[in-house]
């Protein structure tokens, strides 16, 4: 992936599950259109995981990362903008009222490190202990407090005691999903 020298990355959307169908087709008519030098990189934010079937056997497989959408890396005019939205597959760009908003630069690279792309810096967290107090900070319980009951390095998971309609349940989280108390 190239870096943002030349253009902005948008936003687009596409049809339900025709992502890589519309990446094609941009890029096709990019080719045919001769507008390489104003459009210039087409994207299918996705990365690889890995997967168990149901014979027990793990292969490699992608995950869209969002779902209906690509990300379009040009100059935006009329011209350009026509072309994008004119392709089969595209529902619009992801913007305010009628006008195409490009992404940030956190933005962009926060898609990027989901991606895998980039250079992030690992992410590195405390250690946690038995008996400590955590507070959710993601999903379902989030803002709840709860005491960790055991810490599994390998995964990467805890399983907290939270108190929930007046009773102790134990909940499986990950590391980044808590936060000391």
């Amino acid at each position: 992936m190239e870096t943002r020298s030349e253009g902005k990355w948008y936003l687009v959307a596409t049809s339900s599950s025709s992502e890589v169908k519309v990446k094609l087709n941009l890029e096709q008519r990019i080719k045919v259109m001769g507008v390489g030098d104003s459009i210039f990189e087409v994207l299918v934010p996705d990365k690889e995981e890995e997967v168990e079937t149901p014979a027990g056997k793990k292969k490699l497989v992608k995950a869209m990362i969002y779902p209906g959408y690509c990300m379009v890396r040009m100059n935006l005019d009329d011209s350009t903008w026509g072309i994008v939205r004119n392709t089969p597959g595209v529902t619009g760009f992801v913007g305010q009222g009628k006008h195409p908003v490009p992404l940030t630069d956190k933005e962009f690279e926060k898609i990027q490190s989901q991606m895998g792309v980039g250079s992030v810096a690992p992410v590195t967290y405390a250690m946690f202990k038995v008996g400590q107090s955590v507070r959710i900070v993601d999903g379902p319980f989030s803002d709840f407090i709860g005491d960790i009951e055991e810490v599994n390095m390998t995964k990467k998971k805890l399983r907290v005691k939270v108190h929930i309609f007046g009773r102790e349940t134990p909940v499986e989280l990950g590391f980044s999903e808590v936060e000391d108390v």
